[in-house]
């Protein structure tokens, strides 16, 4: 046998670094089962708040389309109604005062619309951080698991408490994604974007 903590472990020592590594994977697993739930639904959540601020902004550039043909429709109207007759220039203002009414109607709706996309995509940058937040557990939770392989293959307890240290920043920020806490360390998440 090895030094302590060193090599193969055989006997008692061995069954307890063992026990100890099967109920630590067992304990992940299990968390991760519940964060990979929540994050799946994040997930959903995101593409739905993408989809609706992209909607959203078409609305707008139409809206923003239809006004600017009828600021042209007025400009025009206004220029013609210098060369008809009475008649066809009191048909010219009521067109006028239709693309007047349109206008003021489509500005309206426009800041609406704006202030709704907008909404989407906040929506969608709260939900990311959340996304980042599971990201970052799954990836840390997984870097446990596996070298709690290596350490029941090794019996080497260093890389126990290293496997540990992972878990404990993985379940960190499994646990922060769940309870809406804002840990979340943006240097990491561009690092790995």
């Amino acid at each position: 046998m090895e030094g302590a903590g060193e090599g193969i472990i055989s006997g008692e020592r061995g069954d307890r670094l063992n026990s100890l590594i099967a109920v630590t994977v067992a304990l992940l697993s299990a968390f991760m089962a519940v964060t990979k739930v929540k994050d799946d639904n994040i997930v959903q959540a995101m593409l739905q708040a993408k989809t609706d601020a992209v909607d959203t902004w078409s609305d707008y550039q139409s809206k923003r389309i239809k006004q600017h043909l009828c600021e042209v429709g007025t400009v025009q109207a206004k220029a013609l109604r210098l060369a008809v007759s009475a008649q066809g220039a009191a048909e010219l203002d009521n067109q006028i005062r239709q693309y007047e009414s349109d206008i003021t109607r489509y500005k309206a709706e426009e800041d609406e619309l704006q202030a709704k996309a907008k909404g989407f995509e906040a929506q969608y940058d709260a939900l990311n951080f959340k996304d980042d937040q599971f990201d970052l557990s799954d990836a840390s939770l997984s870097i446990s698991i596996g070298m709690l392989a290596v350490t029941a293959l090794t019996g080497k307890r260093k890389l126990l408490w290293l496997s540990w240290f992972f878990a404990f920043f993985g379940v960190l920020m499994g646990m922060s994604g769940l309870l809406g806490l804002g840990i979340h360390p943006n240097w990491l998440t561009k690092l790995l974007s």
